[in-house]
């Protein structure tokens, strides 16, 4: 299958005082079109900045120092800042995850998605109105026609982010970057976007990449999922076999501290320790310290190993040694 988003040994540094953050150190990623891959991770794991990364939204004292980020075969690292803005929103779409970010709570929706259509196309402002009329009731917002004029503060939490799920889709674009747009919402609102979400990307076709630090969101959304830790990829497969049996032992941890996978009244398992700074990160494997199998040999740098046709461990001695096709 080509690659609609093909990233190769990117690394985007933060030059601070303290010295050098390595957010991403040495990424590598392949989304292919109508394809929902996951990114999961803790906090300061790296996954958001990939995704700013894509689309050249990182600013000073951050930067990319190296790698290739292409789409549909067009390097954009480097690119002229003029076609990179032509690029965010129309064919690369973001969902953040506060959709305050997204909307500007002095004007209201109308306004926001009427400009949001005309910055990109020659269209008539009472077209511009029909297509976010359009978009509003795609993604379950009842009475579009009355509530597009409302203000952000008029939504709630979960209606919000369904405005800005539709921002994102109104030029129907080929990649939209998802960063846990359902971290702050109750439960039952989660499961209506992300079913809603699937629902969206088979009509399109778009591609989706979903961050989230919830491995369970994940399996239930996407076709693929990689796992991050400082800064790279150390699980990278097919989301039901990744749970089912994982082969980093940080993607066990993962699951192991979920809530429903523990017995009625036992104690969840936790992953030992804090993840490490990333402006010192220990030699070799990084999740050595924290690692229950941590061996001599992981004071070296890991080898990628192959699982699976399409499954790969970044570890010295993975869970999974090799599974049947």
């Amino acid at each position: 299958m080509s690659a609609l988003l093909e990233i190769t040994g990117l690394r985007t540094h933060f030059n601070t005082r303290a010295g050098v953050v390595r957010a991403v150190d040495g990424l590598d990623l392949r989304v292919a079109a109508g394809e929902i891959v996951g990114i999961v991770g803790e906090s300061g794991s790296g996954k958001s900045v990939a995704s700013f990364s894509v689309l050249g939204l990182v600013d000073p004292p951050g930067r990319i120092v190296a790698g290739s980020i292409r789409f549909r075969g067009e390097e954009l690292v480097g690119a002229d800042p003029a076609r990179l803005r032509r690029l965010r929103g129309r064919e690369i779409a973001m969902i953040f995850q506060d959709p305050l970010m997204t909307l500007t709570p002095v004007l209201r929706i109308e306004t926001q998605m009427v400009e949001a259509i005309r910055a990109h196309e020659r269209v008539s402002a009472k077209a511009a109105r029909v297509r976010a009329i359009e978009a509003l009731a795609r993604v379950g917002i009842p009475a579009p026609a009355e509530r597009i004029r409302a203000y952000p503060h008029q939504f709630s939490g979960g209606m919000r982010q369904r405005v800005a799920i539709a921002i994102a889709l109104l030029h129907s674009p080929a990649l939209i970057l998802a960063d846990e747009p359902t971290t702050a919402l109750d439960v039952t609102i989660q499961g209506q976007i992300l079913y809603e979400m699937q629902r969206l990307v088979a009509e399109t076709g778009a591609a989706l990449v979903w961050v989230s630090h919830d491995l369970a969101v994940v399996e239930s959304l996407a076709d693929r999922v990689c796992v991050m830790y400082a800064g790279r990829i150390v699980e990278e497969g097919p989301a039901a076999r990744v749970v089912a049996a994982p082969a980093h032992p940080y993607t066990r941890g993962l699951l192991d501290s979920l809530p429903g996978g523990a017995l009625a009244g036992a104690r969840l398992r936790q992953i030992p320790g804090m993840t490490p700074s990333l402006l010192d990160l220990p030699p070799g494997c990084p999740f050595a310290p924290r690692c229950p199998i941590a061996a001599p040999a992981c004071a070296s740098e890991p080898p990628i190993v192959a699982i699976a046709p399409g499954r790969t461990a970044r570890c010295h001695a993975p869970l999974v040694r090799e599974e049947a096709a």
